[in-house]
């Protein structure tokens, strides 16, 4: 009988998810445009449900809609030299589950979006003549 229990509980321990790291990347805009897009990205209710946003912070939690288990999302932005830093940590993205991935590939849309709607700037326009 303690072979069993001690069997099922190393498949239990087997099956409980690890914890996300976070993930950090540069982008080359500023954190204004890049909480711009980041916003843009989670208030897409069709994929996220916001639980909190700080615009002073820069910093976001949600939920991914439709993912198998509900767990917070963090997003946050840091001024770095010449651009800004994104920080993410998303739980339950992984092999079968990949909600950062999806956010990462949604963020980016939204970033070349907001960079597309932009005026151009008047000296950028007369170097290319």
């Amino acid at each position: 009988m303690a072979r069993y229990l001690v069997f099922a509980l190393l498949l239990l321990a087997a099956t409980v998810p690890a914890p996300g790291k976070p993930r950090n990347d540069a982008y080359p805009v500023t954190c204004a445009d890049l909480w711009n897009a980041v916003s843009d990205t989670l208030g897409n209710a069709g994929n996220y449900k916001i639980l909190a946003s700080d615009d002073s912070e820069l910093k976001a939690y949600s939920l991914a809609v439709g993912s198998q288990r509900q767990r917070v999302n963090s997003v946050s932005l840091n001024p770095k030299d010449n651009g800004c830093e994104l920080l993410t940590q998303f739980p339950d993205s992984g092999f079968a589950n990949d909600d950062e991935g999806a956010f990462r590939k949604r963020l980016a849309h939204s970033v070349a979006k907001l960079q597309a709607a932009k005026p151009q700037q008047p000296g950028k326009a007369d170097e290319k003549k």
